[in-house]
């Protein structure tokens, strides 16, 4: 089977185009509910039935949407479940946050701390790394003690390591060399 990006780029690329056109914030909300949706289990499992027909998959994740839909976004469901992609939409929302970052020359960066960081912690972080990477972040923070201090920084396939465990690492390299 081919690859789920694969399969899932036209989709992502066709659904940017009519954001484009349209309103690209109300465009990300559903996007990104239809994502959570198609990742549901009960939703794959209800969307492999074979006795569920493409009209009532495609009215019952409409249903689940909490965002009005316009007649592209029902339409677009509505394709998804005749071809029985699903499945896809947690991809095809991955690649349409890369397109939609990508024209606005910011991308996502996921900053790993030993401890919580505060709100303002994280704006000022932010600022600091949009000089360095050169491009508007959207930071999300996830907790990682094991770093013991520090932070670690991944911005699509870059990575900046600032961590005390990466500190030690390095130390130990050098002393093993």
């Amino acid at each position: 089977m081919a690859e789920l990006a694969t399969v899932a780029r036209p989709y992502a690329e066709a659904l940017f185009r009519v954001a484009q056109n349209g309103d690209m914030a109300a465009w990300s909300g559903i996007v990104s509910e239809l994502a959570q949706i198609g990742a549901n289990p009960d939703v794959q499992a209800f969307a492999g039935n074979p006795n569920v027909t493409p009209a009532q998959l495609a009215e019952t994740i409409a249903s689940l949407v909490k965002s009005p839909l316009n007649l592209e976004a029902k339409n677009f469901i509505a394709m998804l479940s005749e071809n029985g992609r699903v499945a896809l939409l947690p991809e095809i929302a991955a690649q349409f946050t890369i397109l939609k970052n990508a024209s606005a020359g910011a991308a996502d960066a996921t900053v790993y701390s030993a401890f919580e960081m505060s709100a303002d912690q994280v704006n000022a972080l932010a600022a600091t790394l949009e000089k360095k990477f050169g491009r508007k972040l959207n930071p999300t923070v996830e907790v990682d003690p094991s770093l013991i201090g520090g932070v670690r920084v991944v911005v699509g396939d870059e990575v900046l390591d600032t961590s005390v465990r990466a500190k030690l690492q390095q130390m130990h390299y050098a002393l093993v060399a």
